[in-house]
């Protein structure tokens, strides 16, 4: 559904986009991870095709940024971090205002009004103007505005901002019913769990993706998921070691501190066969994790490390233009 190729952009001196490469698929929900000044919103203001790249190219629903980018923005909802709304309408009439500039019009408009107002919580103040709003609330109408005209593709920036734990839960939820009806969804957040328990894959940003990845890939770092197996009894560890040996899908297992940790490809897939053949053989299991950075690790190592290569390619160049200025 969507393909960025190359893609970057440059406000003067400043480039706050460069090769921006990444997909995302029918349903399927892209996380964009990073500081603030990572450039998230350039990128998803491009992909929507309200800013134009000043180099590479994207592809929306097999249409093309620029000679395509009207339609584009007919088939895609955008969620802004400021909602700007019109104070001095109510609720119901901002929505039926940008309803029209998508093209509803009459009974399609208002129902469309109604289901969504109904969606976000609202539907009971939806005729009072929005100047005298919350700011979780005024997040509720836009949030509202980027469904209306049921589009393919949504953008989300900083879709749960000022809402309260069970605003943003009824958020999330809705967000995983729209996957689950095949539409894409690119989510730009700094609520890392938010993340992980919603996004298929991730994407951290500074300036362009550092790496993309299932949370898990994330937070394995590409080395094999270790499972730590707890027990309990008086059998020791080491007696089991040479009974996963003989497990087709365990690389390696050692015994640390009264506990099994046991390298496998597939925790999700592979624990249910992993601890069926550790009862059979008489271990008593009293809990079993996987034993992983968190994605809030990973996420500070891999933005501290840009950081750095950041300021020492400007050190680097400043040192250059130094010398020339002296020879």
């Amino acid at each position: 559904m969507i393909e960025a190729i190359g893609l970057g952009k440059r406000f003067q001196a400043v480039t706050a986009v460069h090769d921006l490469s990444f997909t995302v698929g029918d349903g399927e929900i892209f996380g964009i991870l990073g500081p603030n000044g990572a450039g998230k919103t350039t990128s998803i203001r491009m992909l929507a095709g309200l800013i134009a790249p000043s180099e590479g190219t994207a592809r929306i629903n097999g249409r093309a940024l620029g000679p395509d980018s009207q339609r584009i923005r007919a088939m895609t909802g955008i969620l802004t971090e400021a909602p700007g709304l019109h104070d001095k309408l109510t609720a119901r009439h901002n929505l039926g205002y940008y309803g029209r500039l998508y093209g509803l019009r009459g009974a399609e408009l208002w129902r469309a009004v109604d289901r969504y107002l109904g969606v976000v919580g609202l539907a009971e103040v939806g005729d009072r103007r929005v100047g005298g709003f919350s700011k979780g609330m005024r997040q509720k109408v836009a949030i509202a505005r980027a469904l209306l005209h049921e589009p393919d593709v949504l953008y989300l920036d900083e879709p749960t901002s000022a809402l309260d734990p069970s605003a943003a839960k009824t958020v999330r939820d809705f967000v995983a019913t729209l996957r689950d009806a095949g539409r894409s969804i690119v989510v730009c957040t700094h609520n890392l769990d938010e993340a992980e328990r919603l996004c298929d894959r991730i994407g951290i940003m500074r300036g362009t993706l550092l790496r993309v990845d299932t949370p898990a890939g994330l937070r394995r770092q590409g080395r094999a998921a270790v499972v730590r197996v707890e027990l309990v009894g008086a059998r020791r560890p080491p007696s089991f070691l040479d009974l996963l040996a003989n497990l087709p899908f365990v690389g390696a297992a050692r015994a640390q501190d009264g506990a099994l940790l046991v390298e496998v490809d597939d925790p999700r897939g592979d624990n249910p066969e992993l601890v069926r053949t550790l009862v059979d053989a008489g271990a008593r299991i009293v809990g079993v994790r996987e034993e992983a950075l968190t994605l809030e690790q990973v996420y500070l190592d891999m933005v501290g490390e840009a950081a750095v290569r950041d300021t020492d390619a400007a050190a680097d160049g400043a040192g250059s233009s130094a010398a020339g200025a002296v020879a």
